[in-house]
């Protein structure tokens, strides 16, 4: 295992949630079976532009983790998708910055001309803003139009708070990116953070004044242009998921991102491509569900039961279940 790895499993939560079946007062762990494959995920790697105070897998300019992953690594699933007939609609791209990745243009070229909707997670700094990335967009929302989508973090509001988390003069450089995403026509959201604990009502109405003074036309109160993500902590306190919860919660297990997306990383030092649940694991060994598409909806064992996903990490409970978290639109 290696550093990073371990940061993420050496905490006394992590033990709470170590039977795959049962939790630690003995009841049976919840579980998401698999419906549909309507998201899949590509983690480009995590190597980033900025080092954020509180990224959930620490990406950052220096480490490289989870390695690039190429076109020629994506290609074989998106044929896989196309002859399993999945019924997928979207390809999405998360890292560290997915245009860090030499092969982020191609990527997203590829899965747009097979006629998948793509979104493009990207904190829109200095590599979106690269002269050739800029021209490589344009000419991508030419051919394809609102196919393609990008969701930009802004933590927050204001410069203080985002640049609290992301840096000094992050801000500033997130709002040219966008200014310019907007000037150019793109089909774009705002991820947001709910770090400082505040009114949800108040920071959709400080986000509208934002967006009015921008001349973006984006509507706070539609969660398909801003969303508020709750926060991913590896050593939160967090009830573990039983089988009863559902019920006591008033939700269902399809409600939850595992049960229609897949994640695909490419850990340093590995030869093959992994499939994950979803993007909040991406370091776990256990929640692998092998190579291919097709392993992954029938595996059996462990965190898994014929493709059905044991909620044993504190982010099932947290983000997903009580935050009601999910990644994609």
């Amino acid at each position: 295992m290696n550093e990073l790895a371990a940061r993420f499993n050496d905490n006394a939560v992590a033990a709470r949630f170590s039977d795959p079946d049962l939790t630690a007062t003995g009841e049976i762990r919840a579980k998401v079976p698999f419906n549909q494959l309507d998201t899949l995920w590509i983690n480009t790697g995590t190597l980033c532009n900025i080092e954020c105070a509180h990224c959930y897998i620490f990406s950052s300019p220096t480490n490289d983790d989870l390695v690039y992953i190429k076109l020629d690594e994506i290609d074989p699933l998106l044929k896989e998708i196309k002859t399993l007939k999945l019924g997928t609609r979207e390809i999405g791209f998360t890292g560290g910055e997915p245009f860090m990745n030499p092969d982020m243009l191609p990527m997203t070229e590829a899965a747009l001309e097979a006629g998948f909707d793509v979104l493009i997670l990207t904190n829109a700094m200095l590599p979106m803003m690269r002269k050739s990335v800029r021209a490589g967009l344009l000419e991508l929302k030419e051919r394809y139009g609102a196919q393609l989508r990008l969701r930009i973090s802004l933590d927050h509001y204001s410069a203080h708070h985002h640049d609290e988390e992301r840096g000094a003069g992050s801000f500033e450089k997130s709002l040219t990116g966008l200014d310019w995403l907007n000037e150019n026509g793109f089909q774009f959201s705002i991820a947001g953070r709910s770090l400082w604990g505040e009114d949800e009502a108040e920071v959709k109405a400080e986000f509208n004044q934002l967006f009015a003074s921008r001349g973006w036309s984006l509507d706070a109160d539609n969660p398909e242009h801003l969303m508020i993500f709750p926060e991913m902590d590896e050593k939160a306190d967090a009830p573990e998921i039983t089988e009863g919860c559902w019920d006591i919660l008033g939700l269902s297990p399809d409600d939850m991102m595992c049960s229609n997306s897949r994640m695909v990383v490419k850990r340093k030092g590995e030869t093959e491509i992994k499939i994950l649940p979803c993007t909040l694991i991406p370091f776990r060994a256990d929640f692998e569900m092998g190579s291919t598409l097709e392993q992954s909806f029938a595996i059996d064992g462990g965190m898994f039961d014929r493709g059905a996903v044991k909620l044993c990490h504190v982010h099932c409970a947290k983000f997903c279940v009580l935050g009601g978290g999910s990644c994609s639109t």
